[in-house]
């Protein structure tokens, strides 16, 4: 009972999770490469804009605001045409 609702969790048995998890990774590796990120840049910037969170006050939390409407410009309907294709099976 308790393997069904890992699998339930995990949308799939672990090893078929894992396995995919790994080539998704693989492909973001491969992407980041090719687009010249690093991990070490990627949380250079990070630990950067958290410092600037303290610098800039409540104008950060508007530029957040921006950025999180402008994301969800893109992932809404994503989500959502994934969620109409998922009902359709």
């Amino acid at each position: 009972m308790a393997n069904g609702n890992i699998e339930r969790f995990l949308g799939g048995s672990v090893l078929s999770v894992l396995v995919r998890l790994i080539f998704i990774s693989l492909l973001v590796g491969a992407a980041m490469a090719f687009l010249g990120l690093s991990p070490r840049g990627l949380y250079e910037v990070v630990a950067r804009f958290v410092r600037s969170l303290g610098d800039l006050g409540f104008g950060a939390v508007r530029e957040i605001g921006q950025w999180v409407i402008a994301g969800a410009l893109i992932v809404i309907p994503l989500w959502l045409l994934s969620r109409l294709f998922a009902a359709r099976r």
